[in-house]
Order: C-alpha cells, then sequence, then structure tokens
C-alpha cells in the first residue's frame, strides 16, 4: 500500500473528537490514515449488497487495491476522509466512513457508508456534522452529492442538518448540493442533537437497574478495596430490587468477570490506575453504558497518569460508554421511591426536587452531609471526580428534560468549555434555576495535572458569562444551598418589593438594610410583632403583611431573647405562603433549612414549605439571588445576531491569505484592517501619516476643512485632554501651529519609528468617544468589551464584557452595564446620543469575533457616538492561527 507523499500536509489531530451518539452510547471519529486498509476491506465485506450498491452504485464483494488505496491515501486537504472507529478486543474496527473529494476552489464531492449494524444511532449525522467542519477549515463552501433515489436515508441526513438542500434527479440520479457554512436552523439542529444524545448517555447511567461493581481482589485491604466494599454496601442498602454482580470485591462471594451474567448498565469500578483500561476494555461485552471510576492515580499524578486517563477514554468511548471520574465519590438517583445509591454515602440523602453536581469527592461529603442538616431532598447528584469524561454540562442536559428535578446546583472546580457551558447552561436557565458556585473567581482553581486551557480573561469575564446564561451565580457551598432551597420550596418572587416581620425596629432596620445590599427594594408593609404577643395579635399581623398589595416578596424574623419556638406564628406564616403564593423566607425559633414546622398544603393539595435561614442576612441574600433570577427569566432574551452586509465567509478567504506558516501572530496594516471590517459593514475613516506642517496642510486641503490632527505616540493618541488630539482645525494657520505644538509634547516620549508622528483625519461629528476591543482567549473563545473613552475605562476599569454568541438584547445590555454609560442617553442636559447605531456596531464585531477564531484581537477607537450614528476613526487588529475548537460536537479526550 503506497503511503502519502513526504511533502503532504500534516496528519490533522484536531479532527478526532470522541462523540455522544443518539442512543447515548459513544464513538471515536478520526481522519483516514493508510494504515487502515485492512479495516476498510473488512468493513467493506461486512456491508451488506444493498448498502454497497447504494454507496458504490455496483455491486463490489471486494474493493480492488487500487480502490482501496485512492480511498485511504488522503492528502487532508483537497481529498478528506473521517472514520468512526469502535473498539472490540483491543482492536480498531471502523463503523463508518465519511469522505469529500474537492471538485473546485469552492465545492467538493461527499460521500457516507455507515455499517449495516450501526444504522440509526446518528453516525451518519455526526460524520457530516465533523466533516463539513474539517472542509470549511479547508476552504470548501459546498457540498454536492449523487445519491441513488431509494437510498432515502441519506438524503435524510443531509436535510434534516439544517442546510438549504438543493436537489435535481437526472438519469435516475439524484443530485444534492448545499452550502456547509452554519445556519441559524444547522446550528440549532446540532445542538439539540448534543443535547439529546447527552441527556440519553447520562439517563442511562442514572436509570440503571443492573450493576457491577469490580474491586481489586476478594483479599485486597487497600484503600480501593475498601472503597469496592463499600459502594457494594451501599447499592445493596438502597434498593433490594436492582440486579448487583461483585467481581474481585472484598467480603463478596469469590466471581470473574468472565461469569457476570449480561446485559449490565451500570459498572462501579474500584482498582488500581494501571488496571483500570483493562477492566473498561473487558466490561463492553456486557453491553455496560456507564463507569463510575472510583481510583485515582491519573491526569492528577502527571505524565504518566495523564496518558493512563487518555488510554482509559480511548477504551470507553471506542466501546461505547461514559465514564464519572476517576476519583469520584459516585452518584445517586431516586426513582419512583426506589434509590440507586452508587456513592460512597452510607447514609445518602432524602429524596427531593434538587440535582446536585459536584467534583471531588471530599466536597461531595460535605455537600451531602449540608443538605442532610438541612433536610433537602435530592432528585440526583453525581460527582464527577477529576472530570475526565462526564461533567455539569452533561448533568444540565440531563436535568433540562428531568420531571423529577426542578433546581439544578453545581459546584465547580474548573469549567473546561465555557462556549458549550453558556449555551447548554442558558438553555437549561430558561427553565429552571441553575445556582453555581466556582473554586476561585475565575472558576479555574483545579489541581495539578488537569489539562485545563490557561484564560487571560478579566475575572469578570467569568461573572458576564454566568450572568448571560441566567446562571444564579453564589460564593460558596453554604449559599448554594441556601438559594437552591428557597429556589425548590417557593415559588419564584413576582418582583423585588421586600415586606418584613420583625420583633423590633431595630432588627426591621436590619433586614431593610440586607434586602438593598441583596438587591431587593424594602418598599413594602413592615410589621412589628412583639415576641411575646398573643395568638390573635400574630393572625392580625400575618393577615395584614400578606394582605398588602405592594409587597412581592416576604422576610420574616423572629429571634425570642427568651422562651422557645411560637408554634401559632409559625404555623401562620407557612399558611399565608401557601395561600397566597407570596415568596418567603423567615429566620425564627432556631429553625434551619426544609422543616415540617414551616409546612402547608394549599387548597388544590400542594405541599409549601418555607425554608427556615441561620440570619436574617442569609435569608434575604438567598432571595435577592431568586428575585435576580426571576426577573432575567421573565424578559425577552433576543434574538441571535445577523447584521445586514456581515460576510464572515469573505472575512475568513481574506485572513487565510494573511496568516504565516509559523503561527506567529501577524500586526494587520491600516488598508488590511479596514478591508477586514469591510466585510461585516464596518467602515473606518482613513487616516492620512504626515511628518510636518507643509504635509499636514497638503493632506487637510484633500480631505477638506475641518480636519482633526493626531500624535501616533502611543502615551498621547486618543487623549485630547493631554493634548495629544485637536479638533476641529478650520484653517492653515491653525493647523500649521497645532503640528508645531503636538511635536513638541511629543518629544518627552518615545515615537514610533514604524509610521509617521502625526496624522490627519476628517473631522467627525461631536459625541462621546467609546471604544470596541474584542480578544480571542484560550478558554473562553472571543470577549467583546465596550467602554467610554478616557479615564473611566482606563484608570477605573469601567469597562462592560460579553461573550459571543450575543442577542441583540446582550448587545443592549452590555451597553447599559458600562457605569459612564448614562453619558449616552442624555445625562445631565447632554443630547441623546444614537446608542441604536453603536449597538449595531457592537453586533458586527461580535458576529466576527465569533465565526473568526483567527481574529486575535480588535480593537476599535475612538468610536464617536453622535446623534446620528456611530464613527470609528482608529482600528487596530491581529490574527494567527485559531486554537479554538471548530464547535463540533465532542467529548473531552484527556
Amino acid at each position: 500500500m503506497a503511503d502519502v507523499a513526504d511533502d503532504a500536509p500534516a496528519y490533522p489531530a484536531g479532527w478526532e473528537a470522541d462523540v455522544v451518539l443518539h442512543d447515548g452510547s459513544t464513538t471515536r471519529i478520526r481522519p483516514m490514515l493508510p494504515t487502515d486498509a485492512d479495516a476498510l476491506q473488512a468493513f467493506h465485506v461486512a456491508q451488506s449488497e444493498r448498502s454497497t450498491y447504494l454507496r458504490f452504485f455496483a455491486a463490489l464483494e471486494r474493493l480492488s487495491d487500487r480502490e482501496l488505496q485512492r480511498l485511504v491515501v488522503v492528502d487532508h486537504v483537497d481529498r478528506v476522509a473521517l472514520v468512526a472507529v469502535a473498539d472490540v478486543g483491543g482492536t480498531e474496527q471502523i463503523i463508518g466512513v465519511a469522505r469529500y473529494d474537492r471538485i473546485d476552489d469552492d465545492d467538493a464531492e461527499v460521500a457516507f457508508n455507515v455499517a449495516d449494524a450501526h444504522q440509526g444511532r446518528g453516525l451518519g449525522s455526526v460524520l457530516l456534522e465533523h466533516l463539513s467542519a474539517a472542509a470549511r477549515e479547508r476552504g470548501v463552501r459546498r457540498f454536492v452529492a449523487e445519491v441513488l433515489p431509494q437510498n432515502g436515508r441519506m438524503i435524510a441526513v443531509f436535510r434534516e442538518a439544517g442546510y438549504v438542500v438543493r436537489q435535481r434527479t437526472e438519469d435516475g440520479i439524484v443530485a444534492l448540493s448545499f452550502d456547509i457554512d452554519p445556519t441559524d436552523r444547522s446550528l440549532a439542529v446540532m445542538a439539540d442533537r448534543e443535547h439529546r444524545a447527552e441527556a440519553r448517555s447520562v439517563r442511562q447511567l442514572l436509570e440503571a437497574r443492573s450493576v457491577v461493581v469490580v474491586g481489586p481482589g476478594a483479599d485486597d485491604a487497600t484503600l480501593v478495596g475498601r472503597l469496592a466494599a463499600a459502594v457494594l454496601g451501599d447499592l445493596r442498602a438502597g434498593d433490594p430490587d436492582l440486579v448487583i454482580q461483585a467481581v474481585s470485591v472484598p467480603g463478596a462471594a469469590a466471581l470473574s468477570l468472565v461469569d457476570v451474567l449480561g446485559p449490565v448498565e451500570l459498572a462501579i469500578v474500584a482498582v488500581p490506575p494501571d488496571a483500570a483500561a483493562g477492566v473498561v476494555r473487558d466490561l463492553a461485552p456486557l453491553g455496560v453504558r456507564g463507569v463510575v471510576l472510583l481510583s485515582t492515580g491519573f491526569a492528577e499524578d502527571g505524565p504518566e497518569g495523564l496518558e493512563r486517563q487518555r488510554e482509559l477514554l480511548r477504551v470507553a468511548h471506542g466501546s461505547g460508554m461514559r465514564i464519572v471520574g476517576p476519583g469520584s465519590y459516585g452518584l445517586l438517583a431516586y426513582r419512583g421511591g426506589s434509590l440507586l445509591n452508587a456513592s460512597l454515602a452510607q447514609v445518602p440523602p432524602i429524596e427531593g426536587r434538587i440535582g446536585l453536581f459536584c467534583q471531588s469527592a471530599p466536597m461531595a461529603v460535605a455537600l451531602l452531609a449540608a443538605a442532610r442538616r438541612r433536610g433537602i431532598g435530592l432528585s440526583e447528584f453525581v460527582s464527577a471526580g477529576h472530570r475526565a469524561d462526564v461533567s455539569g454540562n452533561d448533568l444540565m442536559q440531563f436535568w433540562a428534560d428531568d420531571d423529577g428535578t426542578d433546581v439544578v446546583g453545581l459546584y465547580l472546580e474548573s469549567i473546561g468549555n465555557p462556549r458549550k457551558f453558556t449555551r447548554v447552561a442558558r438553555r437549561l436557565s430558561q427553565l429552571k434555576p441553575v445556582v453555581v458556585v466556582t473554586a476561585g473567581r475565575s472558576g479555574q482553581v483545579v489541581p495539578p495535572g488537569h489539562a485545563v486551557r490557561a484564560t487571560h480573561a478579566p475575572p469578570r469575564t467569568l461573572a458576564e458569562m454566568l450572568r448571560q446564561a441566567g446562571v444564579v451565580r453564589v460564593d460558596n457551598t453554604h449559599q448554594l444551598l441556601d438559594v437552591a432551597q428557597v429556589l425548590a420550596h417557593q415559588p419564584l418572587p413576582s418582583g423585588r418589593r421586600t415586606s418584613i416581620l420583625a420583633s423590633s425596629a431595630a432588627t426591621a432596620a436590619l433586614v431593610a438594610e440586607a434586602a438593598t445590599s441583596a438587591g431587593l427594594v424594602a418598599t413594602g408593609r413592615v410589621v412589628l410583632l412583639p415576641e411575646d404577643a398573643p395568638a390573635d395579635q400574630v393572625r392580625l399581623a400575618i393577615a395584614e403583611l400578606y394582605d398588602d398589595p405592594e409587597g412581592d416578596v416576604v422576610v420574616a424574623v423572629r429571634i425570642p431573647t427568651v422562651g422557645g419556638p411560637d408554634p401559632v406564628l409559625q404555623a401562620e406564616i407557612s399558611t399565608a405562603a401557601a395561600r397566597t403564593g407570596r415568596t418567603t423566607v423567615v429566620c425564627m425559633d432556631e429553625l434551619h433549612g426544609v422543616t415540617a414546622e414551616l409546612t402547608a398544603v394549599d387548597d388544590a393539595g400542594r405541599t409549601w414549605t418555607v425554608p427556615a435561614y441561620s440570619t436574617p442576612e442569609d435569608g434575604v441574600l438567598a432571595l435577592g439571588r431568586a428575585a435576580r433570577y426571576a426577573q432575567w427569566r421573565s424578559v425577552d432574551r433576543g434574538l441571535p445576531l445577523h447584521p445586514s452586509d456581515a460576510d464572515t465567509r469573505t472575512a475568513r478567504s481574506l485572513v487565510a491569505g494573511w496568516l504565516t506558516q509559523d503561527g506567529n501572530v501577524v500586526a494587520l496594516d491600516p488598508a488590511r484592517v479596514a478591508a477586514l471590517l469591510a466585510t461585516v459593514g464596518i467602515e473606518v475613516v482613513p487616516s492620512h501619516g504626515v511628518h510636518d506642517a507643509d504635509e499636514a496642510v497638503a493632506a487637510a486641503e484633500r480631505i477638506g476643512w475641518p480636519v482633526a490632527l493626531k500624535t501616533t505616540v502611543s502615551a498621547l493618541r486618543h487623549r485630547a485632554d493631554l493634548g495629544g488630539v485637536r479638533l476641529d482645525i478650520a484653517d492653515e494657520v491653525e493647523l500649521r501651529a497645532d503640528v508645531r505644538e503636538v511635536l513638541q509634547l511629543a518629544e518627552a516620549f518615545d515615537s514610533p519609528t514604524d509610521r509617521p508622528p502625526l496624522e490627519v483625519q476628517a473631522m467627525a461629528p461631536h459625541g462621546s468617544a467609546c471604544v470596541v476591543r474584542s480578544v480571542e482567549d484560550p478558554l473562553f473563545g472571543p470577549i467583546i468589551s465596550f467602554g467610554l473613552a478616557g479615564d473611566a475605562s482606563e484608570l477605573l476599569g469601567d469597562v462592560a464584557y460579553g461573550v459571543p454568541p450575543l442577542t441583540d438584547v446582550d448587545v443592549a445590555e452590555l451597553v447599559r452595564s458600562a457605569r459612564a454609560a448614562p453619558r449616552l442617553f442624555g445625562y445631565r442636559g447632554l443630547p441623546v446620543l444614537d446608542v441604536g447605531a453603536l449597538e449595531d456596531l457592537i453586533a458586527r464585531v461580535a458576529v466576527l469575533a465569533d465565526d473568526l477564531p483567527e481574529l486575535r484581537s480588535l480593537e476599535l477607537n475612538p468610536v464617536v457616538v453622535s446623534e446620528r450614528g456611530a464613527v470609528v476613526l482608529g482600528a487596530r487588529a491581529s490574527v494567527a492561527r485559531a486554537d479554538r475548537a471548530d464547535g463540533t460536537r465532542r467529548l473531552s479526550s484527556t
């Protein structure tokens, strides 16, 4: 078999991907290799006669050597092939092939072939998705295909992908063609398929009815042996109807994997790290769909451990399995009163409607203990350990469809894929509240050895990303449970107006101050109820409080100095809250969490519990977070950005010609910056470099008076307040004087050597100067920032951030988030400026940055927003080869 030519492009390792299929199982996708000849022949021979005919339009029992060579020897540019492979006893077996052959600069012919035994699992659609991404990377714009009319399955793959497919029939052959640039519909189809596949893969773990526990040996007394024995005991105690088998678990009957009766849905594995991949491979014939790995000793242990983890994932994903762990505390799930306790929690929490996710085992211990102390019930709990595979994103996909979960809580030590997290969390937050605590303000505090991309983004970027997604962010696990319990047991607040019940004026004032700090408005009724008030007075006070139409939420505080609980007050509060549906929190009588004393049933038979907090501040903070989420959910989140005349395809084509082979960052000259921005409809007012007064006057004569004069010294650039910019220069005399003064001013600074010291530019309409930037971050991808030019942004950090993709509402909020933004809206008699034009400009920058990962940086400075329009007076940009993933569905491979 011939090899690829020596000068062929390098193997595109970035196209390798582990993916979840429609049925919740997994497979691996990678580029074709010349060494795949035997595997491809085996794949072809195993196909049915019908499948072979549909692919080749002829009955071919075997591929000839020449045809086989043509199929496996590709150049990864004009001839590209991807294969889906399965791990069968340690050998890769091809189960699907997708390829394209370029016809011309724009078009390529595409073909697919999926193994008969694996059709219906979504292989065709995921192969098309990855092949399209590879083709776009190589500059292909359109796929064409010739398909037999009876090959309805393949025609459906193209149409159902969300592309606009053109079709015609000639001589009994259906000719198809479609542009492969993503559309709103194709992106929505991809996201929906990803959601359903990942949700199903998690559901198979949490609803497993047959489990095998694999330990290190029947006589093993090490930690892994104790882990295996502990989880086996918890499984047996959780559900007597669960089918449980044990292999090499201390204290259990001797059994080997070959003796296990299949099929088995879930495996719990606690073995030495070197043995894990082999155990997972041996589990594959049993039909196992997921493995909870309690063992440690993988990526967190350095390079050797990282390689063990990669091998583990190669085996697991190639065998169709998901991995929870390594270092997992396990998972537990309630279904219909039965408990799957595949965890190390000997005393599990009670059943409820909160789903919790965390990573490390120690944090799992703390979270579950806190939930038990508060009486908080859980629907599911998953500890991802070191999160090699199953992550919070997967659980959010599942919880979006889970009728048994009303509130989601996540403790995240890192966010490995913020762009996907934002997309998944935003979808879930529109259905259910998502409460998140991150380890550190950047969300990237991780143990050594974890393959997490670095970030140079300001810490505020994470906060903005979470806000855009509608996530309720809290500072610690205590607050996570505080907020979760009010969201799970009370209706969402209808507003922020707060009514207060307290035993003293001082306490009421403290609650009002806390409410204001939490974003609530203390304008509701304040009722003072002495701690020794008789029952009739208590009832009247509660009625007065809850019948007040000016209140949206209620905070009740009773901290007696002497005496004990007041059961009348407890009953009246819980009954009134249930009767009115008014969101309520209390701090009283040493009650904490979810209690029987504060539970009531409304007229419809529904149970309502008013959550109790240790301090008024805790309750008010939780209430404020709930009100903020309710407001986010009630507001239209807007539509995807589609600025008129934006042509990012042309932008990609331009940038492709400017990139260097060495991957270095290329600073674009003004002409290239202008050309790039023009592709998305942004015009830059040209500036003319000059060295002296004569050149300045000549430039002004060409441009037309009045003009602006600017220094190119970086310390004075854009700084009219420091004398580096002179505006409204009306004639030659004034211009010559300004040139002399600006050059003298610049003598105290280092002047640039690569361009003239001065620039002359046409005057823009008067308005406010703003700065719009985009930076490509290794972790977050593109980050858009906006601020008003000058000291507000440069010295005080008054900059607002957004993480694309953005909607029109996101852009409007971005502009208004800057503290100096009132200057744009008529502050203190200033004219109201054309904010709509500014938002349109930012939208164009956001679309360009989102669609063009090669755009490393872009700065528009200044952008002058006037009463009519927004004008870009200066622009800088740099580009480099992209590091960002292409957006296709893929699992972690490290």
